[in-house]
């Protein structure tokens, strides 16, 4: 189901996906931008209630994989909106040669959506290479899998306490342990977040936790003071 999360924002859960045997919920985002059309940001799968609601805001005209690991439904959206653009993270060319994309994502972003979104590509990371977003009449940071949080009760068996290790059940969200090991360039990453920060954030969205409602700029200083420090 959409709900509404800000101005001209709206967010999704999808079903839940497994990757190495963890299991994860899964959430999209969707955005109505200025000229009333519709920026849809790591899609779910595709369902009849999500492609009703798509059709009662607006056409859709963008879809973005944000890295290279949320990309499962992206070839569903893009048969479902052939109009649509589809637009690859860095790395996910590659990884999907079966999806012929339309473009690239990079730290500008594109003048389709530039009036409404900012954005900013965090790279020198072994796992991936990820796009947070910057949705400026809601005030919304998007981050996609750099900061996690799942409930203590998610994870069970073996799996958990890895979960705990890598700091996915911890207190508050978190920027998970394996991303901070897996940053080979900290100085490039340091100059991403230094962009992030320097956006009038208010609420947080994550691929993989609850939304944070209100002082986003604080809770990203607070998520990132390993790296800042």
């Amino acid at each position: 189901m959409l709900q509404h999360f800000g101005d001209e924002i709206w967010t999704a859960d999808g079903p839940v996906a497994e990757v190495g045997g963890f299991k994860y919920p899964t959430r999209m985002a969707m955005i109505r931008l200025s000229d009333g059309s519709l920026f849809i940001w790591s899609p779910t799968a595709l369902s009849d209630e999500l492609r009703a609601a798509a059709a009662a805001l607006g056409p859709v005209r963008h879809i973005v994989a944000p890295n290279r690991l949320h990309h499962l439904f992206i070839g569903e959206w893009h048969r479902a909106y052939p109009g649509a653009k589809i637009y690859a993270a860095p790395g996910l060319r590659a990884k999907r040669r079966d999806i012929a994309f339309d473009g690239d994502l990079h730290d500008a972003p594109a003048s389709a959506w530039s009036g409404d979104i900012d954005q900013v590509v965090v790279r020198g990371n072994w796992i991936t290479t990820e796009v947070v977003f910057f949705h400026r009449r809601s005030r919304t940071v998007i981050f996609t899998d750099l900061i996690q949080h799942f409930d203590a009760g998610w994870f069970t068996g073996w799996r958990a306490l890895v979960a705990r290790l890598d700091l996915l059940t911890a207190p508050d969200p978190a920027v998970p342990r394996k991303f901070r090991i897996a940053f080979f360039d900290r100085r490039m990453a340091r100059a991403a977040l230094h962009r992030i920060l320097a956006w009038p954030a208010e609420k947080i969205l994550m691929a993989h936790g609850a939304p944070i409602e209100r002082d986003g700029r604080a809770f990203i200083a607070r998520s990132f003071k390993w790296l800042l420090h």
